[in-house]
């Protein structure tokens, strides 16, 4: 990044994709080494799943069908209902085994993307070896900060069902069925609200735990002081990224999974490749310089040397700095 820190709070929505575009053009060796790594790995596995999911939750549903035509207590009533009853162990199990290796490959992805960049803003030396040496440190507190936004979600969703199910039920009760649909979509317009915002917060978490000196819930309070009065900006890339992960995979069922075209099931699947790890390697960037933008905006310089001197903390080559030391200090325009 080659602005002045006081200069990085003017970056409008399309500055920040513009300012991404550049650090990976500039840096596109190491760029493409954490693609082929890590990246790439990933995406195949996020497409890898979709695909086999739907096998499997096919092979369900038409067992289900068959087991609704058969009568009740018959040989191969028994036999359909056994197979079935695998058939979904099979498909939970897989389902828990993608969740953990995408969880894995994403935080490292993430790990090795924010450690690149902090490095190139330090300007300090810098090769691929050196970032996958670093990567499995900073791994851990990625983790812990993800477990604590994994507790959130998981609080704020429970909450948000039994809030809706109340509300609609009495509604529904007190008013009528049009009362009580308004009423849910109102809900879920606050509850979606609501889950971009923790995620934006999770985003910059994620970020605040590479570069400063806290992780877990403290790196959540710090993400959310950062991001106030750029929730907007963070809001809309964090949404924008998401709907175009949506549209690949829509392309990608439609174009690959339901077509019988072997030629256009390759060509369509190494476009939906090519694009998700195009995409998630820019929106590791961008939620990197969406960081540096919070900083700004809130005047706080970032001082190179104590960054440089905290992230040879993960190389085992200095004391960690205390958070102090690590803070980025206050400047005035």
């Amino acid at each position: 990044m080659d602005r002045e820190p006081e200069e990085l709070q003017f970056i409008g929505f399309f500055g920040v994709y513009k300012e991404a575009y550049k650090i990976v053009f500039s840096w596109r060796k190491i760029f493409t080494e954490i693609a082929l790594g890590l990246i790439l790995p990933l995406s195949f596995l996020f497409l890898a799943h979709i695909y086999i999911s739907e096998l499997l939750f096919g092979t369900i549903l038409r067992n289900e069908t068959a087991l609704d035509y058969t009568r009740t207590g018959s040989p191969r009533y028994n036999r359909i209902s056994d197979r079935l009853s695998s058939e979904w162990i099979t498909f939970w199990l897989f389902k828990a085994v993608y969740l953990l290796f995408v969880l894995i490959l994403s935080l490292l992805s993430t790990s090795a993307v924010v450690y690149t960049i902090a490095c190139i803003y330090t300007a300090k030396d810098l090769t691929f070896k050196k970032v996958l040496s670093v990567v499995p440190k900073v791994w851990k507190r990625l983790m812990i900060t993800f477990l604590w936004n994994f507790t959130i979600m998981f609080v704020y969703n429970f909450a948000a069902i039994v809030v809706v199910v109340l509300c609609v039920l009495a509604a529904d009760a007190l008013a009528g069925k049009v009362v009580g649909l308004i009423i849910m979509v109102l809900l879920l317009i606050v509850y979606l609200a609501g889950f971009v915002y923790i995620n934006v917060i999770w985003h910059l978490a994620s970020v605040v735990s590479v570069l400063e000196d806290m992780y877990g819930l403290q790196a959540m309070k710090k993400s959310k002081e950062l991001i106030k009065g750029k929730m907007g900006l963070g809001s809309a890339i964090y949404v924008t990224i998401q709907f175009c992960i949506l549209l690949i995979q829509f392309a990608f069922e439609e174009f690959v999974i339901y077509t019988d075209t072997l030629t256009s099931r390759v060509i369509w699947g190494i476009i939906c490749f090519f694009l998700l790890s195009s995409l998630i390697l820019l929106g590791l960037v961008v939620q990197t310089v969406v960081y540096f933008i919070c900083k700004s905006y809130r005047h706080e310089s970032i001082d190179k040397s104590c960054l440089s001197d905290h992230l040879e903390v993960y190389l085992g080559d200095y004391t960690p700095l205390k958070g102090r030391d690590v803070q980025l200090e206050q400047f005035d325009i």
